[in-house]
This record gives structure tokens, C-alpha cells and sequence, in this order.
């Protein structure tokens, strides 16, 4: 499984700490066009690779954290939209403590988003089923979004969301080397047909 190749291998005989996240076997799948009733993609923002120096596969939210708060930020100056302009800001696997962080690297630039800011690693999971900091891996933005989420947009529940997808980039190899592991993340604008302009 992936949490035995990639997080506790059963040679570690270790526990996981509380940071260490749950890879999801999720999917979804959403379909674009260039005409129809759905929801709009509006605008895309292309993260940059950031490094923010750690290495350890059990806390990769405070990886990835730097990467999504740095292309949130990048959103809203490129677009000119305040916060307030999203019902949500969605991370994909951020999970409990690669949130809080990015929430404080957020708030440094001026931008507070801690009402609206839903991570999918998050809450995919029950709270009671004691999986650390959350779940991981790309099943989460996939599963939320295109469940709960797309159903949100559907039915009026929300009607704009920013969706953040966040991404560690290593392998078993290089973390055997010692190798750092840096995040990316980038976003699309998603917004309901009759939202208002």
C-alpha cells in the first residue's frame, strides 16, 4: 500500500506521529466544455515549486503549506479579488497542520481566509476515526470535489470556490537520499453559471 511504501514501511516498526496524514484511495472525475449548464471554470493560477527545506514523508501538509499559501496569494493579485469574493478556498491535502500553517503565512501577507478556508484532507474523514493530522494524497481534492463540493456549487449551496490543489513532489528514492521535499500547488476558479459578476 501506499502508506507502506511511502510513510511507515513495515521495517520502521514505528508508530505514526501526529502529523502524519492517511493517503486516500479516492478518485473523481469532472468533465469539461465549452458550453453548458455546469459550473464555469473562470480562471486558472499556476503555482511555482517551492522548497520549504523538510524532509520528513510524516509531515507533508507543512511541505506543501509555503507552495498553496504562495499561489493563493498569487490568485488574488493576479485577479484583483478580495478574499470575501470566494464562498471557499479549498486545499486539497494540506490536512490539520499544513492549514494552520498556511494560514499564518497568509495572514503575514495581509490576506485572512481562516473563515473560508476548507482543506479536503481535512475533512474527508470522520474526526473519530483517529487518523492524525488528516488524509493525503490526490483522492482528496479529487473526491471532495467532485462530490461534496461540485454538489455545492449544483444545488446553490456555494457559488463561487477558489479549489487550491496541493502536491508533495518525492519518492521512496529520494527521501532514502535525504533529499528535501518540495510542494507545489495551483488553482482554478469555479463559479456557479448565475453567480453574480
Amino acid at each position: 500500500t501506499a502508506e507502506r511504501q511511502y510513510r511507515t514501511p513495515t521495517e520502521f516498526a514505528t508508530q505514526p506521529p501526529p502529523t502524519a496524514q492517511w493517503t486516500v484511495t479516492g478518485a473523481g472525475a469532472v468533465l469539461l466544455a465549452a458550453r453548458g449548464d455546469g459550473p464555469a471554470l473562470t480562471m486558472a493560477t499556476t503555482g511555482k515549486v517551492i522548497d520549504p527545506g523538510l524532509k520528513d514523508p510524516q509531515n507533508l501538509g507543512a511541505a506543501m503549506a509555503p507552495a498553496a499559501a504562495d499561489t493563493i496569494r498569487q490568485h488574488f493579485q493576479d485577479s484583483g479579488r478580495e478574499p470575501d469574493y470566494y464562498d471557499l478556498v479549498v486545499t486539497g491535502d494540506l490536512a490539520d497542520i499544513g492549514r494552520k500553517i498556511a494560514l499564518v503565512l497568509l495572514e503575514k501577507e495581509g490576506i485572512a481566509i481562516e473563515d473560508r478556508l476548507f482543506d479536503c484532507g481535512s475533512n474527508i474523514y470522520d474526526p473519530d476515526q483517529g487518523v492524525d493530522a488528516g488524509a493525503s494524497g490526490c483522492g482528496c481534492s479529487a473526491a471532495v470535489f467532485a462530490g461534496y463540493l461540485m454538489n455545492g456549487l449544483l444545488t446553490g449551496k456555494y457559488r463561487r470556490i477558489l479549489l487550491v490543489g496541493t502536491g508533495a513532489l518525492f519518492s521512496p528514492t529520494s527521501y532514502q537520499q535525504g533529499e528535501t521535499i518540495p510542494g507545489i500547488a495551483h488553482a482554478v476558479a469555479l463559479e456557479a453559471q448565475d453567480a453574480p459578476g
